[in-house]
């Protein structure tokens, strides 16, 4: 998820689980329905931040700082953005941030040249990224192949999801239902280590996991 969906997400949440809201130098009970507070808050996964736009017809508020947040009323421009602190948030917002999923956990395999057997280094991840899965009540996984430039555009699409399979199978074997697997290959279209074409380069021959 990019950094604009997490935002809006978050946002729509936030607005849902509404008890409190904020006006421009401190926060405050709501005194009317139709009043929503919207707050600015780092990505759960990488901590970022990246910026929101509250708007309505009757104006705009741009928030761009953790923790930035406005307050809508109906039939109103939003308030002037008021810095929340930490502990603000977590009164306010406590129990909508903890029903949040857990961040996504990333994993990275290598594997040996035009191959789809990983490295020694990289098999002994196996077990960290099984432990990974099993904590989740409900798991869903992503795994993407790359590979390096050598080699023909079609070929190291072949390749990359060659490796994404072998992967799959790995996980299949240990006991995890393939449904909750998803996989996909980039080929040679998103290096980890930019190159020029029929380059060999050992950190772009990998697999990407992202368990969710």
């Amino acid at each position: 998820m990019n950094d604009a969906r997490r935002i809006a997400v978050l946002s729509a949440i936030v607005a849902a689980g509404l008890v409190s809201a904020c006006g421009p130098q401190r926060v405050r009970t709501p005194e009317r329905p139709g009043q929503t507070l919207t707050v600015l808050l780092p990505n759960s996964d990488s901590n970022t931040v990246g910026r929101a736009t509250v708007s309505n017809t009757s104006g705009t508020a741009n928030l761009e700082t953790v923790r930035d947040s406005t307050l809508v009323s109906t039939g109103e421009p939003p308030a002037p953005v008021a810095l929340l602190s930490q502990s603000e948030v977590r009164r306010i917002f406590g129990e909508a941030l903890d029903a949040l999923p857990p961040p996504p956990e990333r994993f990275t395999l290598y594997f040996r040249f035009e191959s789809d057997e990983l490295s020694e280094e990289s098999r002994a991840l196996v077990p960290e990224i099984l432990k990974a899965i099993k904590e989740r009540p409900v798991p869903d996984l992503v795994i993407i192949g790359h590979t390096d430039t050598t080699g023909t555009p079609a070929a190291n699409f072949d390749l990359g999801r060659k490796r994404a399979m072998m992967v799959r199978g790995l996980l299949v074997q240990a006991g995890l239902d393939a449904a909750v697997i998803d996989i996909a290959s980039h080929g040679e279209s998103e290096l980890q280590v930019q190159t020029a074409d029929d380059t060999l380069e050992p950190r772009n021959r990998r697999v990407e996991i992202s368990v969710r």
